[in-house]
């Protein structure tokens, strides 16, 4: 089926009669009935029958509609994209990001970016830094979003912000109101263990591997959520990222200085050989200043 028969398709099925369909495109009725009969005509089969003067949906139009509704439903979005892109205030930006980011920072950007790109539609997703480089090389997304990521052929990175590790303890007499730990002060309290799969998690490993500390630990989690989460229950300590640390503070978790400090660069991704949009730059320069901003704040 063409774009027109499938938006006359679209229109008759919606509204159940010619005339509704004529005045929902704006035409007039016999060029509805025209392009419907094409339609039928190239399927090979009809897509209406008329019931007491009604036009009534043949079972192959119901299944055929399902799959009409979607294409529609992103035509009708092109076409809103289309119309703002030449001013650059509008458009389509899919954004993915390490889940640290999802909690707090990104939702913060994307709300505070619509106060004044108020027609731009966001699509987000949380994915884990390799599953960031394959969405952008295969055009699935239009920036990522992650920490120190490891350099990969075919996609730039952008700078915005350092970040560090710190100790997050269930209250400040963990450690005796104490601001500033090694990881040697750890050993003595059950330690929530961190995966090592991404830059961030090899970076930290290594960070601990070099103290020579054997860490009482009591608990393995897949994020750094999830194990703050867990100091938050009383489970133990463990040493996180900042952005996960300040995001969604709760009272009963305390965020202590480590040292030596282990620093990291937050970047954002897109891809080498497709340049970025208008609105795709605008955000990644407002995402730079919201997470500086966030890291700024003391919690």
């Amino acid at each position: 089926m063409r774009l027109r028969q499938i938006e006359v398709f679209h229109a008759i099925y919606s509204c159940g009669s010619m005339t509704n369909a004529a005045a929902k495109l704006n035409v007039s009725q016999p060029s509805v009935s025209k392009v419907l009969a094409h339609a039928e005509q190239q399927l090979g089969y009809r897509l209406f029958d008329r019931v007491k003067g009604k036009l009534v949906p043949t079972p192959e139009a119901h299944q055929l509609f399902k799959l009409v509704a979607d294409v529609y439903q992103d035509v009708d979005r092109l076409r809103h994209v289309a119309k703002n892109l030449k001013a650059g205030s509008a458009g389509r930006i899919r954004v993915a990001s390490t889940p640290a980011f999802g909690l707090e920072v990104l939702p913060r950007a994307v709300a505070s970016f619509r106060q004044d790109h108020a027609d731009t539609v966001f699509e987000l997703e949380t994915l884990h830094f390799d599953e960031i480089s394959d969405a952008l090389l295969e055009s699935r997304i239009d920036v990522g979003l992650a920490f120190d990521p490891v350099a990969n052929p075919g996609i730039k990175e952008k700078k915005l912000a350092s970040g560090r590790f710190v100790v997050l303890a269930h209250d400040a007499e963990t450690f005796n109101g104490r601001s500033t730990l090694a990881v040697d002060d750890l050993k003595k309290h059950p330690f929530i263990g961190l995966n090592s799969r991404g830059p961030l998690g090899r970076s930290l490993s290594a960070y601990i591997a070099s103290s020579n500390t054997d860490l009482n630990i009591v608990a393995w989690s897949e994020t750094y959520h999830v194990a703050k989460t867990l100091v938050a229950c009383g489970a133990g300590v463990t040493i996180a990222d900042s952005i996960t640390a300040q995001s969604n503070a709760a009272d009963d978790v305390v965020i202590l200085a480590l040292e030596p400090a282990l620093e990291f660069d937050i970047k954002a991704l897109h891809l080498g050989d497709a340049p970025l949009s208008i609105i795709a730059r605008k955000f990644i320069k407002h995402l730079g200043v919201v997470i500086n901003d966030f890291l700024a704040v003391p919690k």
